[in-house]
């Protein structure tokens, strides 16, 4: 009975992740063309305590191939400890204090600067990202192209040859994959804020991120779940290898784990009914995997090699959704086999605590 069970947990884990597979097939490569920038975008910078970081990404920015004048840049200082001080740069760079007004610093940031902003299209990056020279060509090109006030597109981690890195590498892989894979099949949940455009008066329709202010962080995905309810054909996702940012990952296992632990905790409160369904069924084949392999380590299971099978389809089926997205990406993939043995003990681990337990988020602690 209990293999039973085991069986069909693993059996609907399989068809959702084939299911953002298929997702992700259907999703087509955008192709860049020549056009003439008509888009004005105000990109918005949240920090605190990146005065390491923030030269590198505005080092990205002054290189972009668009009309300065159709740019603005808005960095929003979110109480640093350190100071940071814009040098060297060819045009002028506005840098203002976060007004807070609520539980989640970013969301407040983002819109202390949306208050403020010139332009009718907002971009977020975050301070520890570097962009391309056709980022916003791209996007340009792709809002010109397409009926859309929401726009979300890749990011990837700057390369790492460590057994961390390319743990956190995989797992980023698959929310990328998961990500573009909800799009293909028409039920987008998930994107992430490194690189994520709007229409600043979308935005202000929309309520901004009235709703959800009570969670730390979520600017990106519950502004794009509260789109898609309202509007979801103006919601696009630009599959361009032009327009993906990159980004650090952490340097440390604790950095890691309170990193996705953020994550994860705003699942909770997801208006997307699909987002919640994934999240569970993605939860419970993890645990089934260990259920599984503790099962097995013991005996109990009647047939060892049922726990084999299960191994073996899961990942299966998970590294054909990391495959292809690493192939996107065009990232290397180190450690696959033994970051998948790891992986279901570090995502429930994450999961159960996202629910009981706070993190830490730029030096501060936040309450679930």
């Amino acid at each position: 009975m209990l293999e039973l069970i085991l069986g069909i947990v693993f059996l609907i884990y399989i068809l959702f992740i084939g299911q953002l597979i298929y997702g992700f097939n259907r999703m087509k490569r955008f192709s860049k063309k020549e056009f003439t920038p008509k888009t004005s975008f105000t990109i918005v910078v949240p920090f605190r305590n990146e005065k390491e970081n923030l030269p590198n990404l505005l080092h990205s920015i002054s290189l972009l191939n668009y009309p300065k004048e159709l740019v603005e840049i808005i960095l929003v200082d979110d109480d640093s400890d350190d100071e940071f001080r814009i040098q060297n740069l060819e045009f002028r760079i506005p840098m203002i204090k976060n007004i807070r007004k609520s539980n989640s610093p970013k969301k407040d940031a983002i819109e202390t600067a949306i208050q403020v902003a010139k332009n009718d299209w907002i971009i977020t990056t975050d301070a520890d990202c570097l962009v391309q020279k056709n980022w916003l060509t791209t996007f340009d090109q792709y809002i010109q192209e397409n009926e859309v006030k929401i726009v979300a597109s890749g990011v990837c981690y700057i390369p790492k040859s460590d057994f961390l890195s390319a743990f956190q590498n995989l797992d980023f892989l698959s929310l990328q994959g998961a990500t573009i894979g909800s799009f293909g099949i028409g039920k987008p949940f998930m994107c992430n804020g490194a690189n994520f455009a709007y229409s600043k008066q979308f935005f202000k329709e929309l309520n901004g991120f009235q709703g959800n202010e009570t969670i730390a962080s979520g600017d990106d995905v519950f502004l794009l779940q509260k789109a898609v309810s309202f509007s979801p054909k103006k919601v696009g996702f630009l599959l361009a290898k032009e327009s993906i940012v990159a980004t650090k990952p952490v340097d440390t296992w604790s950095e890691l784990f309170q990193q996705r632990v953020r994550w994860a905790s705003k699942s909770t409160g997801y208006s997307s009914v699909y987002g919640k369904m994934l999240a569970i069924v993605v939860f419970s084949g993890n645990l089934a995997w260990i259920l599984s392999f503790l099962l097995w380590l013991v005996g109990f299971l009647l047939d060892q090699n049922i726990f084999m099978l299960f191994v073996a389809l899961k990942f299966l089926i998970d590294f054909i959704l990391i495959y292809k997205t690493a192939n996107f990406f065009e990232s290397k993939l180190q450690y696959v086999l033994a970051s998948s043995l790891l992986y279901p003990f570090f995502s429930v681990s994450v999961a159960v605590y996202s629910l009981f337990g706070n993190y830490n988020w730029k030096g501060r602690n936040f309450k679930k």
